[in-house]
C-alpha cells in the first residue's frame, strides 16, 4: 500500500488518548513480523537474525479532534487529525515492517507501537513495556518517529514542574491594609523566573536553549477578599548537561520550599554513535537539538542511544489543518530502507 494511502487509513481511525483500541487492533493485524510483546495497549514486533538491533518507536494516540476528521489527500499532502503527529510516522513504520519481512537487512529490526504519549509522563506506558521484555534494552539505536521535518534531532530537554506557594493573610477588599495580598507576594517572588534569560548550553556539538517559565498562577476565593494564598507552577526545561538532581537544585536555589511535582530527565546527545552517523548519511539529514521533551528520554535513561526523526512538520502538529507532505513520507521511508540494508 502506498505511504499516502496508509497514512490516510490511519488518520481515519480515531485514536484520541485513552481510546486507541481500534488503531491498536489495526496495527496488530497490519504488521506481519513476530509479536514479542502485547499487553493489550502496546505492541512490539521484531525480526531477529543475530545482528545489531535497531528499534523504531511511535505512539498511537492523537490530541482531541478539531473538526479535522475524516482526513483527505490534497495538494501533495495527507490532511487530518494526527497526520503530522504522528500517523505519518506510524505509516512509515508499518510499511517498513512489511518490507523488512522479505528483505535482507544489515540490522535486526524491531517496531514498538504504544499509547497515551500525548498525556505526558503520568500515563507513560513505556516503563511497563521495559519491565515486561528485554528486547528494548538490546537496541543499539532507537528511532522515535515524532515529527521533525525530516531533521535528525538528538537529545532532548529535561522537563521539571515545581509548585511554589505564597502565604499571605486574608482581608476584606475594602480594607486591604489589614491583610497581606498573596498575589503581590507571588509577583515579587516570581520575578527571578519572569525576568530570566535563556541559557544556551552546547552539548555534543549542538546548542540547547534552557528556559524557565511561570506557566500557572492560581489565587483568590472571591471578588471582595484579599487572597491569603497564591500557588504557581514553574516549568523548567533544562539542557542535557544537567542531571535531574542538578535541575532540582537549581529550582531550590530560587525557591527553597518548592514542591517538585514532576521531573522527566533530559536525554543524552548521541552524536558520537556510529549508527547515528550512518542514519544521518542515509538521508543526508541535518542535525538539530531536540528543543523539547520526548520519549527518547525514556530510552536514554536506560543507557540507549535514541534520536527523533520523522516526516511530520512540527509547525503542523496539533493544528486544525494538520498535514504531512507525501514527499516527506517517502523521504523518511527511503532513508530508513537505505539505513536498514546498509546501502549508505
Amino acid at each position: 500500500m502506498p505511504l499516502a494511502e496508509r497514512t490516510l487509513e490511519l488518520v481515519n481511525i480515531p485514536s484520541e488518548s485513552r481510546n486507541e483500541g481500534e488503531l491498536y487492533a489495526y496495527v496488530r493485524a497490519a504488521v506481519p513480523l513476530p509479536l514479542v510483546h502485547d499487553d493489550g495497549d502496546s505492541l512490539l514486533f521484531a525480526r531477529r537474525d543475530g545482528r545489531p538491533l535497531v528499534l523504531l518507536a511511535g505512539h498511537l494516540d492523537t490530541v482531541p479532534a478539531q473538526g479535522n476528521l475524516p482526513g483527505r489527500i490534497e495538494d501533495g499532502a495527507v490532511v487530518g487529525l494526527g497526520a503530522s503527529d504522528m500517523k505519518g510516522g506510524l505509516a512509515v513504520m508499518i510499511e517498513l515492517a512489511r518490507w523488512a519481512r522479505e528483505t535482507a537487512l544489515a540490522y535486526d529490526a524491531a517496531f514498538l507501537f504504544f499509547p497515551r504519549e500525548e498525556l505526558g509522563p503520568a500515563e507513560n506506558p513505556l516503563p511497563d513495556v521495559f519491565a515486561a521484555t528485554t528486547v528494548v534494552d538490546e537496541a543499539q539505536l532507537v528511532v522515535c518517529l515524532e515529527p521533525t521535518d525530516n531533521t535528525l534531532q538528538l537529545g532532548c530537554l529535561g522537563n521539571l514542574n515545581a509548585r511554589i506557594v505564597f502565604e499571605g493573610r486574608a482581608a476584606h477588599s475594602a480594607r486591604p491594609w489589614l491583610g497581606v495580598n498573596a498575589i503581590g507576594l507571588a509577583l515579587e517572588g516570581l520575578l527571578p523566573v519572569l525576568g530570566s534569560e535563556p541559557r544556551d548550553a552546547e552539548v555534543g556539538g549542538l546548542v540547547f536553549r534552557e528556559v524557565m517559565s511561570v506557566t500557572e498562577l492560581r489565587a483568590g476565593i472571591a471578588s471582595n477578599v484579599i487572597p491569603a494564598r497564591a500557588e504557581a507552577n514553574v516549568n523548567f526545561r533544562y539542557a542535557p548537561d544537567r542531571t535531574p538532581e542538578a535541575a532540582e537544585a537549581r529550582i531550590r536555589e530560587l525557591f527553597p520550599a518548592a514542591e517538585i511535582v514532576s521531573n522527566s530527565p533530559a536525554a543524552h546527545v548521541a552524536s558520537e554513535s556510529e549508527l547515528v552517523q550512518r542514519l544521518r548519511a542515509a538521508g543526508e539529514f541535518d542535525l538539530q537539538p531536540k528543543q523539547a521533551w520526548t520519549n527518547v528520554a525514556d530510552f536514554a535513561a536506560r543507557g540507549l542511544d535514541a534520536v527523533n526523526l520523522g516526516p511530520g512538520g512540527t509547525r503542523h502538529a496539533h493544528t486544525a489543518d494538520e498535514r504531512v507532505e507525501i514527499a516527506e513520507l517517502e523521504r523518511t521511508f527511503a532513508a530508513l530502507q537505505r539505513f536498514l540494508t546498509g546501502t549508505v
